[in-house]
């Protein structure tokens, strides 16, 4: 399969975006927080960062695709990027292990789990 070079660049940024301490700590609160997503100082309070750091940190994220923002009063509301993010999990596993579903099948279980976002009878065991 050949791989797009969009989808490639996409992904570069993506992952670059998330390998800093400071911004995958961020993304991890707004994915926990859902599509309410959450203002930016609350984030930064819950980061343990001052709010002009997780400012910029939220900057790289955004230009990556991987959370977005809106303006709420004064407040700026940043809600992680769902479909991004699937893109980004597609793209890696989409040709994982050449293909061989029994390679990365006991990863399906353990996504289910960590995300607790399906009844037990509803994913594979």
């Amino acid at each position: 399969m050949e791989i797009k070079a969009d989808a490639l660049s996409n992904a570069v940024k993506q992952l670059a975006a998330i390998a800093h301490e400071g911004r995958l700590t961020l993304l991890r609160l707004l994915i926990q927080a859902g599509p309410e997503g959450l203002p930016a100082t609350i984030l930064a309070r819950s980061a343990s960062t001052k709010l002009p750091t997780a400012s910029a940190q939220l900057l790289v994220l955004s230009n990556a695709g991987l959370v977005t923002s809106s303006r709420s009063g004064r407040q700026i509301i940043y809600t992680a990027n769902f479909q991004t993010m699937t893109n980004l999990l597609s793209y890696l596993t989409l040709d994982c292990c050449g293909g061989s579903a029994t390679i990365c099948e006991p990863l399906l279980p353990q996504i289910y789990n960590a995300l607790n976002c399906c009844p037990s009878s509803d994913h594979p065991q």
